[in-house]
C-alpha cells in the first residue's frame, strides 16, 4: 500500500474513532470527562493542569488503553496490542502518581472504556495507530516545550520517556504490523525487542519500551 493511501485510511479510522468523544473549543480539543475526579494533594506546589492532557486527551493514555481494550475483545489476544496496552497501563500509573504529586485532579474511571468501537480490520487499525502514535509523540513534544522551562524536572523526565516508548517502540510496532496483514507475530515481536514485564516508567526511571 502506497504511504499516501495508508494516511488516507489512517486519518479516516482515527477520526472515526473519536467521533462523538472530541470537541472542538476554539482549536483546543477537549474530552467529555466525567465531573467527578479524585486526586490526592501531596505538594503545595503547583503545575500546569494542561499535563492532564496526556492522561486525559483524546490523543493521551486513557484513549490509547480504551481503544487497544476494543481491538482485543473483538479480535483475540492479538500483537502487538496486547503488549503495547499492558505498557499503556504502565503508562497510566506513571501519570498518574504525577497528578497526584501536585494536586491535579483527573477521573477515578478511564471515560473512554466502552465508548471506542474496533476498525474494520486489524491491518485498518494497525495503519491508523502507526499515525496514532505519531500523534502522541507530538503531544507530548507540545508538552514537555511548554513546561520545558519551569522546575518540575520530574515531570518533564516522565513526559520524555512516555515520548520514548511511543516512539522507539510503539510506532515501529505498528509500522511493521501494518505491513503484515495487521498483527505481528511472537517472531516479530522478540525482532522488535518487545515482551511482556518491560520495566515501567516510573517518577524518573527508566521509559518503558514494552
Amino acid at each position: 500500500m502506497k504511504r499516501i493511501t495508508k494516511m488516507t485510511v489512517s486519518a479516516m479510522l482515527i477520526g472515526a474513532l473519536l467521533a462523538g468523544l472530541v470537541f472542538a473549543q476554539g482549536g483546543v480539543a477537549t474530552s467529555p470527562l466525567p465531573q467527578t475526579t479524585t486526586a490526592t494533594t501531596t505538594s503545595t506546589q503547583t503545575v500546569a493542569p494542561e499535563v492532564k492532557e496526556a492522561l486525559t486527551g483524546p490523543e493521551g493514555e486513557y484513549a490509547a488503553y480504551a481503544m487497544y481494550t476494543a481491538v482485543i475483545d473483538t479480535y483475540g489476544d492479538v500483537e502487538p496490542y496486547v503488549t503495547i496496552r499492558e505498557a499503556e497501563a504502565r503508562h497510566i500509573a506513571a501519570l498518574e502518581r504525577q497528578l497526584d504529586k501536585y494536586g491535579i485532579e483527573y477521573p477515578s474511571e478511564n471515560p473512554y472504556l466502552g465508548t471506542v468501537e474496533a476498525p474494520a480490520s486489524l491491518q485498518e487499525g494497525a495503519i491508523a495507530w502507526e499515525e496514532g502514535e505519531m500523534a502522541n509523540v507530538g503531544l507530548y513534544d507540545r508538552l514537555i516545550e511548554a513546561i520545558s522551562a519551569s522546575s518540575y524536572l520530574d515531570i518533564v523526565c516522565v513526559l520524555n520517556n512516555l515520548r520514548s516508548a511511543s516512539l522507539d517502540a510503539h510506532l515501529p510496532a505498528f509500522q511493521t504490523a501494518a505491513d503484515n496483514g495487521g498483527t505481528l507475530t511472537a517472531d516479530q515481536m522478540q525482532s522488535l525487542k518487545l515482551g511482556h514485564g518491560g520495566n515501567a516508567v516510573s517518577n524518573g526511571g527508566p521509559a518503558d519500551i514494552a
